[in-house]
């Protein structure tokens, strides 16, 4: 319990599988988390549903477009089990200024449509939150995430999603024990960024990929995922 949200205090708690989590009411002191057992989505075990491989045919995939846009409808207040404040907006669009936070985005006829966002330090890709206003398309930006992962590192770069829940595990998702994750943290931070991420371009057209059947995933508990 406690500490700030400063870009430092982030990255030093991410790099030591840490992430943060509001603890109550406004001005109480922020909890930090390491689960006994995290969730981790295998590169290689993304499963994706015929439906949602046509899909990704209709949606445009861009990184970095949108940032506050995606953290901010993440965070409306409207959805149930919401957990972004303005504290945690602030400090993630603070990353994302640095260059340490990134959102991917599925737009459709010049609208953002869905997307994601999460921390990318090396290899390690701490998913955070998504949200979708249009069917399939935070699932099309989990797809796309995988891809840009998927390069000559991808035995050893980490997809965290913190918790397991029923829809992630149906979509691929599994539990490791806490050292297993430490252990392939460690790993993953000595690699370099993705080149989506070290280099970002203003938009990846058409991105589509295919895979096995699976459907979307839900929130972890502590936090709606698609949110």
């Amino acid at each position: 319990m406690g500490a700030d949200l400063e870009p430092g205090t982030l990255l030093a708690a991410y790099r030591r599988g840490l992430f943060p989590m509001p603890s109550g009411r406004p001005g109480d002191p922020m909890a930090w988390f390491c689960p006994v057992r995290r969730g981790i989505v295998p590169l290689d075990g993304l499963r994706v549903s015929r439906s949602l491989r046509r899909a990704t045919r209709d949606f445009e995939i861009r990184i970095d477009t949108a940032f506050d846009e995606v953290v901010a409808s993440c965070a409306d207040p409207r959805r149930s089990g919401g957990w972004i404040d303005e504290d945690v907006r602030t400090a993630y669009g603070a990353l994302h200024r640095l260059g340490w936070a990134h959102s991917v985005e599925a737009w459709r006829e010049g609208r953002l449509a869905g997307g994601l966002y999460g921390v990318a330090i090396g290899g390690l890709f701490a998913g955070e939150s998504m949200f979708h206003r249009e069917r399939d398309a935070s699932k099309v930006a989990l797809v796309a995430l995988v891809g840009t992962l998927s390069d000559a590192w991808a035995a050893d770069r980490l997809l965290d999603v913190q918790w397991l829940t029923p829809h992630l595990a149906s979509l691929g998702a599994v539990e490791v024990p806490r050292a297993a994750y430490l252990r392939g943290l460690a790993r993953a931070l000595q690699l370099p960024l993705p080149g989506a991420f070290s280099s970002v371009a203003p938009a990846l057209g058409g991105w589509s990929m295919g895979a096995p059947d699976g459907p979307e995933p839900d929130g972890p508990p502590r936090r709606e995922t698609d949110r």
